[in-house]
């Protein structure tokens, strides 16, 4: 996203960090779909199952927003901030 971004051990260790909290909302929102995917069979669970929908959404809008996080800090480390 951003240009002259540093490329030594810390910003590498940025990188990987911010990739293991991408994955995990990932995991998160599958995770959160699949149950409530499932609780829809029951007719009793239907409200519950909805709000597995809700916070599965909310984990996979968290996911751009953690990529900008991301390219915004190392964007910060190139600049020597």
């Amino acid at each position: 996203m951003f240009r002259n971004q540093p490329t030594d051990n810390a910003s590498e260790r940025v990188r990987q960090q911010f990739e293991i909290a991408h994955t995990g909302v990932d995991f998160g929102a599958a995770l959160c779909f699949l149950i409530g995917s499932i609780m829809f069979f029951w007719q009793s669970w239907m409200f519950t199952a909805t709000w597995f929908f809700v916070i599965g959404s909310v984990l996979f809008a968290l996911k751009p927003t953690i990529k900008l996080w991301r390219e915004v800090r190392l964007y910060r480390m190139s600049q020597g901030k």
